[in-house]
């Protein structure tokens, strides 16, 4: 019998288990205690949160990797972004990936009305001092590496802060940074 779980990443945790080089890093078995054999379905870079499916199912993880589930972020950027620019993320951008130039597919991209209560995060993003920011959504269904940041930037407005809050019909809610809840099963 498998087990699931649902994790709200914090940040500066990597999403992983085990960390073979020397440096001292958080990994997500400090946060609750896992079953043996689990996996992350897919990552969160180190300085990404948000939404981590867990699982001792390898079959379930090339379920959620698939190009049929959709993830979806909230994104911080900085500066105030433009319909114009939304509108640039929602056709494809131009991004680096494996030192070759890739057009991401297109995407559902729009701008937050209201910023997301997330709470603070582990490291303070900077003061107001250095300018306004704004809040986005985007919601993809690809996963090249750190493919958000590069969109955003890509675009003119850098990733301040991503949090990815659905992955398919699974959602982040109300799970605080750090916590971990047990599914009988993913909605996707």
């Amino acid at each position: 019998m498998h087990q699931h779980y649902l994790i709200h990443k914090p940040y500066g945790y990597l999403s992983q288990f085990k960390y073979e080089l020397k440096r001292n890093k958080k990994l997500l078995g400090e946060l609750y205690n896992f079953p043996e054999g689990i996996m992350a379905i897919g990552r969160l870079d180190e300085d990404s949160e948000g939404l981590l499916l867990l699982t001792t199912d390898g079959m379930m993880s090339e379920i959620v990797r698939s190009k049929k589930v959709e993830k979806e972020y909230y994104v911080q950027v900085d500066g105030i972004i433009n319909q114009d620019a939304i509108e640039k993320l929602k056709n494809g951008v131009e991004i680096g990936f494996n030192g070759k130039k890739y057009i991401t597919r297109k995407c559902q991209a729009a701008i937050l009305k209201a910023n997301p209560e997330f709470g603070e995060r582990g490291k303070k993003i900077r003061d107001e001092r250095h300018g306004p920011t704004s809040w986005i959504t985007i919601t993809i269904n690809e996963g090249k590496f750190r493919q958000v940041r590069k969109m955003t930037s890509a675009v003119g407005f850098p990733t301040l802060r991503l949090v990815r809050v659905r992955v398919g019909n699974q959602y982040l809610n109300d799970l605080k940074a750090g916590e971990v809840l047990e599914v009988s099963d993913f909605e996707l």
